[in-house]
């Protein structure tokens, strides 16, 4: 297998928001492969940080420079554009202070590009509304009293929310993950239709 079929379909779409060549730190990364993709098939300089020791040790054994660290710490460690891109995949739900990552990202690189499950999707509105239970689905695939996710938010929520904290959106994408994993692009109401979203966001004036 290349490593194409071995990446997520939305990690496959992130990687081809980020330029060749660039500097890139993976925030939430994992096991690496995301870092791996773009180092291997983008030539980015890339490093990243996980909280989860066996993740981290997955990641080195990719030979990838990965730091374990919690993300609600901050990136103290990091300079102040020391990278062309940060990176947050389906992982801004789950820290305690998302506006603190975002600013963060947003001092360490010139552009941050965060992916998210839309909480707004119809799907989740209607599992609400039909059956008053919370909704288990490809994008949000745990019960209530297992997820990890603490911050529930939607596209339309993202778009205030970084406003809010003195970021532009520069780009949308709001993606409909089909039964066998495929992804194509929610033209119309992305809020209702999307399921997942990547965004990418420059700083403000």
């Amino acid at each position: 297998m290349t490593v194409n079929e071995l990446l997520r379909s939305d990690l496959q779409r992130l990687g081809t928001l980020v330029p060749e060549g660039s500097r890139v730190l993976d925030l939430g990364c994992g096991d690496g492969a995301l870092m791996a993709h773009l180092r291997d098939e983008r030539g980015c300089v890339v490093r990243g940080l996980e909280i989860d020791g066996n993740r981290v040790a997955g990641a080195v054994a990719r030979g990838l420079s990965v730091v374990q660290a919690d993300l609600d710490h901050g990136l103290a460690t990091f300079p102040d554009d020391s990278f062309d891109v940060a990176v947050l995949a389906q992982t801004l739900q789950v820290v305690r202070s998302p506006a603190l990552v975002l600013r963060e990202m947003l001092r360490v690189a010139d552009r941050a590009i965060v992916s998210f499950p839309n909480f707004g999707h119809w799907r989740v509105r209607a599992h609400l509304a039909f059956r008053g239970r919370m909704p288990v689905s490809r994008s949000i695939p745990y019960t209530w009293h297992e997820t990890p996710n603490i911050h529930h938010t939607t596209v339309a929520d993202f778009r205030d929310f970084v406003a809010e904290e003195g970021g532009v959106l520069l780009e949308e994408i709001p993606l409909i993950t089909s039964v066998d994993g495929a992804i194509r692009r929610a033209s119309v109401a992305p809020n209702l239709r999307a399921d997942l979203a990547i965004a990418i966001v420059g700083r403000g004036d």
